[in-house]
């Protein structure tokens, strides 16, 4: 093909390689803190998003995030996608865009599930995917990256910022986590059993791999192998780092000792906050963005309990807070030497601030609305949460007819009379249990 730039693409290429990756990582960190008796249905959640988001978006999310139309949803235009093959745009092939923004959409619903673990049906999430993903995330991906009514939106001279994806992907998938909980209802014994995550290393190694995926995810999110990407990689780098010092400093305030889970928290709070502001703050201001938003959504995450919402693994606190902040603190600390415009710290005016205060609550009412109706729906024609019995003898065992661990055998070899095919006990699980 003619006029394809190959440095950018094959930039592209492996960013998109990456993102892909980010969504087993999550299944990891998400299944780490599952039940071990719950596990596979944690994480087999994440990987069917994989599947249906995947062909869905060829056949018509595309089209509907990305052929310009009227202020609120794209048109048909690229259905099936086939009509791009031979395109060529901003020295990409299109399709190679497509399939970078495909590994966005399978990631931001993925994102959602965290929410509702150890209760909902799977056959429910199932039917909750497409219709979600259709309804909700294509046309928020169209007001913010595509014609709609977010990219057209300027107050006092500033344009909506969002380098990769705060209020498309994180604010819009934690609002929709927020709507699930209402609709499914909290966890048995929420509040009174001990929530802790049943496997820490598997917390680690997601965390690990989404931090990798995520250098794709916000440098691959400038097009090209510039100096944009550079200054995107670097900023992620560092304010994920000083976001995972501020979440265990403000761990060892509060409980007295800094943990793991609370290093990955930490870790996904400063990648979800870096995220709009990537190519838009100094690698100073990064850092101070990744202060604030790790101690900020190390105390958002215990919310849950002051306010009655099970938002189990913490989407709500982490993504949804943590894109807010990160999406809120560009109008303060945004830097025209970056390339763009001034925030208020840098002498700008409020106007950035306003323009990206106006994005976020749009983003946030509309998933939240749309979200509770959808879950609703799916409520009433077929029941979205698990019967009791389900959620106390695992989800693994109930719904999937396997286990992730095999404790008979285990028992077995160590002398010890069988056991059920789920731990005694049953540990909840929660992002954030703390004595």
């Amino acid at each position: 093909m003619e006029g394809i730039d190959s440095g950018t693409t094959a930039w592209l290429l492996i960013s998109s390689a990456l993102v892909m990756l980010m969504t087993p990582g999550l299944a990891f960190f998400y299944g780490g803190m599952a039940r071990a008796k719950s596990v596979l249905n944690m994480m087999l959640m994440s990987f069917a998003s994989i599947a249906l988001v995947s062909v869905l978006w060829v056949l018509v999310g595309y089209s509907l995030a990305y052929d310009s139309a009227g202020p609120f949803v794209g048109g048909l235009g690229y259905l099936g996608v086939t009509g791009l093959i031979s395109e060529v745009g901003g020295g990409i092939p299109i399709l190679l865009d497509v399939a970078f923004q495909m590994m966005f959409a399978v990631l931001t619903v993925a994102l959602i599930s965290g929410a509702i673990a150890d209760r909902a049906k799977f056959g429910a999430w199932l039917l909750f995917v497409p219709l979600w993903s259709i309804l909700v995330y294509s046309p928020v991906a169209y007001w913010v990256w595509g014609d709609g009514w977010i990219s057209g939106l300027e107050i006092g001279g500033y344009e909506v910022v969002d380098f990769a994806g705060g209020t498309a992907v994180h604010i819009n998938a934690g609002a929709a986590a927020l709507a699930l909980t209402f609709v499914l209802g909290r966890r048995k014994g929420f509040g009174s059993e001990s929530m802790r995550p049943h496997n820490l290393p598997f917390v680690l190694l997601g965390a690990a791999l989404l931090w990798f995926g995520w250098f794709g995810f916000n440098a691959g999110s400038a097009y090209a192998a510039d100096g944009a990407a550079a200054l995107a990689l670097l900023n992620t780098q560092v304010a994920t780092a000083a976001a995972t010092g501020a979440w265990m400093l403000v761990e060892r305030i509060r409980y007295g000792k800094a943990t793991a889970l609370g290093f990955a928290s930490g870790a996904i709070a400063g990648l979800v906050a870096i995220t709009p502001a990537a190519a838009d703050l100094t690698p100073l201001g990064a850092i101070a963005l990744g202060l604030i938003a790790g101690a900020v959504c190390a105390y958002a995450i215990s919310w849950k309990y002051k306010f009655k919402y099970d938002d189990a693994l913490d989407v709500v606190g982490i993504h949804m807070v943590g894109g807010i902040m990160g999406s809120l603190l560009i109008g303060l600390l945004a830097a025209s030497s970056a390339g763009g415009s001034a925030g208020l710290l840098y002498g700008g005016s409020a106007g950035l601030l306003a323009v990206q205060a106006v994005a976020v609550a749009g983003v946030l009412v509309y998933s939240f609305v749309l979200t509770f109706f959808i879950a609703k729906i799916i409520d009433l024609v077929m029941g979205f949460r698990i019967p009791e019995h389900v959620e106390t003898n695992g989800l693994d065992a109930e719904l999937h007819d396997e286990t992730a661990y095999a404790f008979d055998e285990l028992d077995e070899l160590e002398g010890g009379e069988p056991s059920s095919p789920t731990p005694p006990g049953g540990e909840v699980a929660s992002q954030q249990a703390r004595p």
